[in-house]
């Protein structure tokens, strides 16, 4: 007679996803401390100095920083806690190149799926919110707007996987982007270039969209190690 198999008591089932919440609910409110810069390059705390920040246990925030290391964000130092990574200009520059790579790659893939108009409202809204942020001076929503235009971009490619990756490293610059965000030129070029990727991706014209995309990146990413070098900020 086949034995029955065992599963585990709904208590215990209970308990796992409950820590599962906890540990997504500390890396989450971690890596916005990083990405605010309210917690500055080389900074560090123990995991319980994290711990009493967040009004949590020790266990899910030490999950989280692990996820944090594996972001690339944080060193995890044993029986020391953590530190906030800096990012110097070699780094950016790599980044760059993977972000001109994979979200060209992204654009071309939209671009392949025929998608509709309801599909690319979303894209037209945040170029639209770009536009009339930079019409009053306000390069908050302006920045606010153009990350949910990549993110959205990265979404209707289609690739989750490729999505995934993207972000992170979208996220390991954004640090480096929001402290020079002020001293970089009126970022009118990024929204006439988001305006036209929309429409190459409308007229399902792949190739037009990798190059648009892929000249988008290049351009910023050249404005911003240049003023980095010129301004000597090797580290942020």
């Amino acid at each position: 007679m086949p034995t029955r198999k065992q599963t585990a008591p709904v208590s215990e089932i209970k308990e796992d996803a409950f820590a599962k919440t906890m540990t997504a609910t500390a890396h989450l409110r971690l890596r916005q401390l990083i990405l605010d810069n309210k917690w500055a390059p080389g900074y560090q705390a123990t995991e319980q100095e994290v711990a009493s920040q967040l009004g949590m246990s020790r266990t899910p925030v030490r999950e989280a920083l692990m996820r944090l290391q594996q972001d690339g964000l944080v060193s995890v130092i044993p029986r020391h806690g953590m530190r906030v990574l800096p990012i110097s200009i070699s780094d950016m520059k790599e980044i760059y190149e993977i972000l001109t790579s994979l979200e060209s790659t992204a654009a071309e893939l939209a671009a392949s799926r025929q998608l509709s108009e309801d599909q690319l409202r979303g894209l037209e809204k945040a170029t639209a919110d770009m536009d009339h942020a930079l019409s009053q001076d306000d390069l908050e929503h302006w920045a606010q707007a153009d990350a949910r235009f990549h993110e959205q971009l990265l979404e209707l490619g289609g690739n989750q996987m490729l999505k995934s990756v993207v972000l992170n490293f979208i996220d390991r610059a954004h640090r480096v982007r929001m402290v020079t965000l002020k001293m970089r030129p009126k970022p009118v070029n990024s929204t006439r270039e988001h305006a036209e990727l929309v429409q190459a991706i409308r007229e399902g014209d792949r190739e037009k969209a990798r190059n648009i995309h892929k000249a988008h990146r290049e351009r910023a990413g050249k404005e911003l190690l240049d003023l980095l070098e010129r301004l000597g900020l090797n580290h942020l």
